[in-house]
C-alpha cells in the first residue's frame, strides 16, 4: 500500500476553506448554514464544485432509481460531506466510504462543524 497522499493540493485548499468557515461562523448552526457559507468560500478561493450533485447508483450494472446527493463534489474527483454534530461517528465515515464505493472515487473528505472547540475533519481514502 503506497503511503503517498491522494490529491494532496486540492484536499488542502478544501479543508482550507472549511477552516475559514468554522473561524469566521464557529460551530452551532445547521448543516445548510455551512453548506451556503462553503459554496461562497469555494467560490472566492477558485476551488471547482458542485454542491448537492445528484449522483445515479446501479446494482451489479444496472442502474436502480435510487439516487446520491453528496454535499459537494470538488475538482470532479473528492466528495466532500459536511456534518454539524458534536463528534464524528463510525456511521458518518461508512456512509462517506459506502459513497466512494458507489461512485468510484479514490478521496473523500469528511468534515464536521459541529465540534465546539475547532473544526473536525477526516481523510478517507480508497483504492480503485
Amino acid at each position: 500500500m503506497s503511503s503517498e497522499l491522494i490529491y494532496p493540493d486540492e484536499a488542502y485548499a478544501i479543508i482550507g476553506a472549511c477552516l475559514e468557515v468554522y473561524n469566521v461562523m464557529g460551530s452551532g448552526f445547521l448543516e445548510a448554514v455551512y453548506q451556503k457559507c462553503l459554496e461562497r468560500e469555494f467560490s472566492l478561493r477558485n476551488i471547482p464544485f458542485e454542491p448537492q450533485k445528484r449522483i445515479g447508483l446501479s446494482y451489479k450494472g444496472y442502474p436502480i432509481e435510487q439516487e446520491y446527493t453528496p454535499d459537494f463534489v470538488c475538482f470532479d474527483k473528492i466528495i466532500v460531506e459536511i456534518k454539524a454534530e458534536a463528534n464524528l461517528l463510525d456511521v458518518n465515515r461508512a456512509q462517506t466510504i459506502n459513497y466512494l464505493n458507489a461512485v468510484q472515487f479514490k478521496l473523500g473528505l469528511l468534515v464536521n462543524f459541529g465540534h465546539h472547540k475547532s473544526l473536525e475533519w477526516e481523510r478517507l481514502a480508497l483504492t480503485v
